[in-house]
């Protein structure tokens, strides 16, 4: 089964076991997020329905990714400026696609409502 979802205004189309490059998210390496702006999912050639469907991944790293230089010149007026930029970003292992949660986020929090109560 695969899903395009939407995340940092950009469209990813993703299945499990798939990683992809997204704009920051918030979390460290090993969390588990979930991806809930599904727009599209599809299995075997047919459109699924996209109601209450979300998307489990969990973060491989968080990293940079490579330098831009901006480069701004006005002829003939001594005018240059030089700036570098790297962006930040989250490398994302998708889990899984579909409304059922990794079975291991669940018992975490089963544990922590046990331990509130």
């Amino acid at each position: 089964m695969f899903a395009i979802v939407r995340t940092g205004g950009k469209q990813y189309r993703v299945a499990a076991g798939d990683k992809i490059v997204v704009e920051k998210l918030a979390g460290e390496a090993g969390e588990t997020v979930t991806l809930d702006d599904v727009l599209f999912a599809g299995e075997n050639g047919e459109a699924k329905a996209t109601d209450g469907l979300s998307v489990s991944a969990k973060i491989i790293a968080q990293a940079r990714g490579e330098k831009v230089i901006v480069f701004k010149k006005r002829r003939r007026h001594n005018y240059r400026r030089r700036n570098g930029h790297r962006q930040y970003h989250t490398i994302l292992e998708i889990v899984s696609v579909g409304g059922a949660a990794p079975k291991a986020k669940k018992a975490k929090a089963e544990t922590a409502a046990a331990a509130e109560a």
